[in-house]
């Protein structure tokens, strides 16, 4: 679901009522939690966090104008999402996300490569998400995506 906002009140004030809470609470919990270097940004999909052009000049490689997205969290159609970029390209951090999630919510793991969905608002497990987040700093996950990059 496109969502024109240049910032993240406006963001917040054209998603449904019971994604705004969420979508806040998530916000802050990334803030909080992620390790210092990356940046927030806003565009038609939600909020990302990316590492910035003054610390990865070449930024994303689709289009070196965008900084490198690592997270991104939106309001969509049937959920609010979270996409770890993180958790696609390293296994190991996918099954340690993977193990602990049930611990944390009653509901059902729904993901996909890199996509979490929360259909639930009140089932978001907002201190495994703030958990996630400190797991790469900007740097790890420059080395992660040249990595995978140096593959193709």
């Amino acid at each position: 679901m496109k969502i024109d906002a240049t910032t993240f009140q406006e963001y917040i004030d054209l998603i449904p009522e019971d994604r705004k809470e969420p979508m806040i609470q998530l916000r802050k919990t990334l803030i909080d939690n992620l390790p210092e270097g990356f940046t927030e940004t806003i565009g038609k999909y939600g909020l990302g966090y990316c590492v910035p052009h003054s610390l990865y000049p070449s930024g994303y490689h689709c289009d070196p104008k965008q900084p490198l997205y690592f997270i991104n969290i939106m309001s969509q159609k049937n959920s609010i999402n979270l996409h770890h970029m993180g958790i696609y390209g390293n296994k190991e951090l996918l099954d340690w996300f993977a193990s602990e999630y049930p611990k944390h919510s009653k509901q059902k793991l729904d993901m996909g490569k890199a996509c979490i969905r929360f259909k639930k608002m009140d089932q978001i497990p907002y201190k495994l998400i703030g958990e996630l987040a400190t797991k790469i700093s900007p740097q790890k996950w420059i080395e992660l995506y040249e990595s995978y990059r140096g593959k193709s």
